[in-house]
């Protein structure tokens, strides 16, 4: 038996736009109920989210019945962290702060197992191989791997096009935020001089036969990111879904 098919890999190698949403509680109750809300895609995210191994792979564990496909945003591009993601069973994973093609072939080799790469084979007492009931899943795996890198500096953006020249990057992921602090507007996004960069690089990204994606946290950069050719899009977080709907309702009632 092969390792699973990737639907998200798959969607991006036909072109076809995901939708996702983020998901910062590290819960895999609110991740169970993230997977019944009719996203592509979902981030289980170990950057800036109090995620550990344990509860990322509770959270795909959360998401197995669910028709949404787990993203996971290693904290850190380090095999080992990447060595453990994927054998919790995520298939597509997301790195921060990319900036060089060196380090992206490095990435590509941390997802893959020897001799074509250096992921550690401990597949048998691994989920990803559901405890070696997939009996072909070491030969299998590396081509359902999915790898996204994120560009979200000065750096990053000076060598995408290096970048994009690496086989085995499946997608570019343009940080706006990071980005725009980066270049000097403190978490402002919206800036002109910000947005005129994010719509070079994704143009980049797409001329390449890559997928570029990106996160948009209201509707105004949403529909500016659509406009832009994002191909998977995130539309939102679970945190910030909750907390603007609970304001709201809050605030209704209150003056009622």
């Amino acid at each position: 038996m092969p390792a699973p098919k990737n639907p998200f890999k798959q969607a991006l190698a036909e072109g076809r736009r995901q939708i996702g949403c983020w998901m910062s509680f590290a819960e895999p109750i609110v991740a169970e109920v993230m997977g019944t809300c009719g996203f592509d895609w979902l981030v289980v995210d170990g950057e800036h989210a109090p995620n550990d191994i344990r509860s990322i792979r509770d959270q795909l564990t959360a998401l197995a019945a669910s028709p949404s496909h787990p993203v996971v945003r290693v904290p850190v591009g380090e095999d080992w962290i990447i060595k453990q993601a994927l054998d919790a069973g995520a298939q597509t994973v997301l790195v921060p702060i990319v900036e060089s093609a060196d380090q992206a072939r490095q990435l590509v080799r941390a997802c893959r197992y020897p001799p074509t790469g250096v992921r550690g084979v401990g597949a048998t007492a691994a989920r990803a191989s559901r405890f070696g009931s997939v009996s072909e899943y070491i030969q299998t795996a590396d081509q359902e791997i999915c790898l996204l890198v994120q560009v979200e500096n000065r750096a990053g953006m000076a060598a995408l096009d290096e970048i994009l020249t690496v086989e085995g990057v499946d997608g570019v992921f343009i940080g706006p935020a990071d980005l725009s602090t980066d270049m000097g507007f403190q978490g402002n996004s919206a800036a002109p001089e910000v947005r005129a960069v994010v719509a070079d690089a994704m143009a980049r990204i797409r001329a390449a036969g890559k997928a570029p994606g990106i996160l948009g946290t209201n509707e105004e950069a949403t529909q500016a990111y659509l406009e832009m050719g994002a191909q998977f899009l995130a539309v939102g977080l679970d945190v910030m879904l909750l907390a603007q709907t609970a304001r709201s309702l809050s605030a209704r009632w209150k003056t009622a």
